[in-house]
């Protein structure tokens, strides 16, 4: 397919550029010059097609396959799936998506499942309902391995539960003794990831579900990023260990769709091993005088837009089309891990079960934010992942059907020979001190802003090197990292 034209940047559009908050025109505008808009902001952003970033957007590099999702994403678009007895077809739709992928992923006759709007929602109603299938005494308990998604940190915030982390092995795997001694009565979930999205890396999913199963607890097991490749990968001779619903002990798993179901954003699903555990994750209410509301989602009033691209896309690629891109995708991780070998001062974390792929550095002089900083600059965009609890940091890749390794290694040795040279990012000695002990609560957004424009970031004017604040990240806390993060995404949409 053609590059974008003219190619995304990533960088943030300029303040002045924007139309000012809360501004509407007298009169309508035209068509044209509102899409004409569209498009210029979309020049800051990064490319979602092509294969250059390697986070967030998995693209089969089939066009047809992208035309058709987006046709049939604008025939649902008007439907609501709010109330499913107005607007049958999302049922026909969703019996339909979720028998699917049941079917791939150990279902049988008493499993149930859930369309979701992502991998988010999909664990949101897994902790749900098993929170109020288990009741219990005080606080009720997730426990989970420390390189566990955050939306499991997510829901249990929201629906006011604890989480207790366990740390995981030298291979970034859960540990299964210590995964046993963290249980306690008010423990209601075990999470286990197939695999974890840092590294790759299968969690040992039939030991984890069976400690559950032992202890009477509800056992998770987080596909969402594994579950529509594992078992493509199976089919083509790959050593995938049991992982899903046919395991004894699990009860509930998600799997999304918008990522190796190459489905557009907005496409997940959560399955339950029966139908009771499904409709403890169900919200109805009755009491008010308006409609009656039952929500099998987080969401009420939604598009059916995502639901009918999901569907769409899986009857189009079919079984035999997604053998293929899992076998491709795989194929170029394979050639991306052989390639990092030969890299000096590179490694890969771990032995990726499918195709993500982690990439740290053992020299000092080679600082992985100043690499991905340098491949930015080439046109590539590496995800970089902070250091935690003895996990270095690292950087990123999912590789997709359309990855060009060669392109990707011709960039990732030229970033790596400039970061050399460049040498880690210069940050003031008592910069991550001052960051440390700032009263954010004292700054507004405008303050805030200004505080990060004096160590190099300009959220005005559009921002590509970041090496220096993910090493200042790198070094605080999480709790620290979590509230600067937090006032850096209030900054950016107040456009202080």
């Amino acid at each position: 397919m053609p590059p974008d034209n003219p190619p995304r940047t990533g960088d943030l559009p300029k303040t002045d550029d924007l139309p000012q908050l809360g501004e509407l025109p007298k009169s309508g505008r035209p068509a044209d010059e509102l899409l004409a808009e569209l498009a210029r902001l979309r020049d800051a952003d990064l490319p979602v097609r092509g294969g250059k970033v390697t986070a967030y957007v998995y693209d089969t590099g089939r066009d047809a396959v992208h035309d058709l999702a987006a046709a049939a994403y604008l025939e649902m678009l008007e439907v609501n799936c709010l109330d499913p007895t107005a607007f049958p077809s999302i049922v026909a739709l969703e019996r339909q998506v979720v028998g699917a992928v049941a079917a791939r992923l150990g279902g049988g006759p008493s499993t149930s499942g859930i369309f979701t709007s992502g991998g988010t929602e999909s664990i949101m109603l897994a902790v749900k309902a098993a929170r109020d299938a288990r009741p219990v005494e005080g606080r009720p308990q997730i426990v989970l391995p420390a390189t566990a998604h955050p939306a499991f940190r997510k829901a249990a915030h929201y629906l006011g539960m604890d989480v207790v982390a366990v740390p995981v092995d030298a291979a970034f795997r859960a540990a299964p003794a210590a995964t046993a001694a963290a249980l306690t009565p008010q423990t209601v979930l075990v999470v286990a990831s197939a695999p974890s999205y840092p590294h790759g890396v299968m969690d040992p999913i039939e030991e984890i579900a069976g400690i559950a199963a032992a202890a009477n607890v509800l056992c998770h097991v987080d596909a969402c990023v594994g579950g529509w490749v594992l078992p493509w990968l199976r089919d083509e001779g790959r050593p995938v260990p049991p992982f899903d619903l046919s395991v004894p002990g699990v009860t509930s798993l998600s799997c999304d769709l918008h990522k190796y179901g190459y489905a557009p954003k907005g496409a997940s699903v959560v399955l339950f091993s029966d139908g009771t555990l499904r409709r403890h994750a169900y919200f109805a209410s009755a009491e008010w005088p308006g409609y009656t509301v039952i929500n099998a989602a987080v969401q009420s009033s939604k598009s059916a837009g995502p639901l009918g691209a999901a569907w769409a896309t899986l009857n189009m690629i079919g079984a035999d089309g997604y053998r293929d891109l899992a076998a491709t995708a795989m194929a170029a991780a394979d050639r991306l891990i052989e390639g990092v070998r030969e890299v000096p001062g590179l490694r890969v974390l771990g032995e990726p079960a499918v195709p993500l792929v982690a990439v740290t550095s053992d020299d000092a002089a080679l600082d992985v934010f100043v690499l991905a900083d340098e491949a930015r600059s080439r046109g590539w965009f590496f995800q970089p992942q902070l250091s935690y609890q003895g996990i270095p940091a690292n950087l990123h890749f999912t590789l997709t059907g359309v990855s060009d390794v060669a392109a990707l290694l011709t960039a990732l040795t030229g970033a790596a020979k400039a970061a050399r040279a460049a040498g880690p990012p210069d940050v003031p000695s008592d910069l991550v001190t001052a960051l440390a002990a700032l009263d954010l609560d004292s700054l507004d957004d405008a303050g805030f802003a200004g505080l990060l424009a004096a160590a190099g970031v300009d959220l005005n004017g559009g921002q590509t090197g970041l090496a220096v604040v993910n090493t200042v990240l790198d070094a605080l806390p999480p709790a620290t990292r979590e509230a600067l993060l937090t006032r850096f995404l209030s900054a950016v949409f107040s456009g202080a």
